[in-house]
């Protein structure tokens, strides 16, 4: 699952879906950012009351991200809501923060380091229950000094880990675990993949993406710019692990071991145009009626994913890996 922000509410979505699929069992679970607190909240609420619980638990923390943005400056303004632009384009307070960003860092204009992620992860995560999960765990963050991800599993889990995860640079703090600073784990893995055929039995992986690969349009302006170059950090680290994948997958196929391993895992991916097309300001709206539409859009992807691909499962691949070969 990867980050991305508001935009992990289309993740809660599709696992609001997929979690009504009785036959499909999970036995891991990566996660990155946003998609690294929907898999802690699902797992709770899988350990606390099974699938029921897992999609309670779910839409009880977007319900509460909505509730603490509540008194946010970060809202539409007027016009965009008139014209339904879920964006915060307009907004003079998001103007003024990203300009700010690009000026001061963090340690100057929030010098305690303050992030309301802490109280709403310590009220929906029961860390225990995820130590104690069959269901492996693993959250990827960045290690500031040396550039490497760091993959943390679930007796490692804590409040700490989920906000390195999450830990955008412009504007937080890094994140200090076990004497090392972290960031965003979307620059190291976005999400990391290997894990997950390493110390995993299944042979099936859905990545749910929700940062566009590909662009029509070559960007102009300075924010489309600074949103492409953001998208383009971030699925980096994916795509190089999917491009391993594809060719591991032919070294094993001309015979030889050492590629037999990636080469079982099928890989499968859940996307949408609806997320893709929005601007990158949207990540940070945090509106309700916005979560409720992207969750929607996240059932619906999961839905026509589930009747197109159910028969694949335990087959087949879906996602076409040989075509990163030749991009490489």
């Amino acid at each position: 699952m990867q980050g991305g922000g508001s935009h992990g509410a289309f993740t809660w979505g599709v696992l609001d879906r997929l979690l009504e699929e009785g036959w499909l069992k999970l036995d891991g679970i990566s996660g990155t950012s946003a998609g690294a607190m929907n898999a802690a909240v699902m797992l709770t609420g899988l350990e606390r009351g099974g699938r029921d619980g897992a999609r309670e638990a779910l839409a009880a923390f977007w319900r509460g991200v909505a509730d603490a943005a509540l008194l946010s400056p970060l809202r539409r303004g007027p016009l965009d809501i008139l014209t339904g632009q879920w964006a915060l384009d307009n907004s003079p307070m998001f103007l003024m923060l990203d300009l700010a960003a690009r000026v001061w860092s963090p340690y100057d204009f929030n010098p305690r380091g303050s992030n309301p992620l802490g109280a709403l992860l310590e009220s929906h995560v029961d860390f225990e229950r995820l130590a104690a999960s069959e269901v492996k765990l693993f959250v990827t963050a960045t290690n500031v000094r040396t550039g490497r991800g760091r993959v943390f599993v679930n007796a490692e889990l804590r409040p700490e880990v989920l906000m390195a995860s999450a830990c955008l640079p412009s504007l937080f703090h890094a994140v200090e675990i076990d004497g090392e600073s972290y960031w965003d784990g979307g620059y190291a893995g976005n999400p990391t993949i290997t894990p997950l055929v390493r110390h995993c039995r299944s042979e099936d992986t859905i990545l749910v993406q929700i940062n566009p690969v590909a662009r029509d349009d070559v960007p102009r302006d300075a924010r489309a710019i600074h949103n492409r170059i953001n998208e383009l950090s971030f699925n980096a680290p994916l795509l190089k692990e999917l491009r391993m994948i594809a060719i591991l997958r032919q070294v094993a196929d001309a015979g030889q071991s050492e590629g037999r391993q990636w080469a079982r895992m099928r890989i499968h991916r859940i996307g949408t145009d609806a997320v893709d097309n929005l601007g990158a300001s949207s990540k940070m709206l945090a509106e309700w009626r916005f979560f409720e539409r992207l969750r929607d859009e996240g059932r619906a992807a999961a839905g026509a994913f589930i009747a197109a691909h159910a028969d694949d499962l335990g087959k087949r691949s879906t996602f076409d890996l040989d075509a990163l070969i030749g991009e490489a």
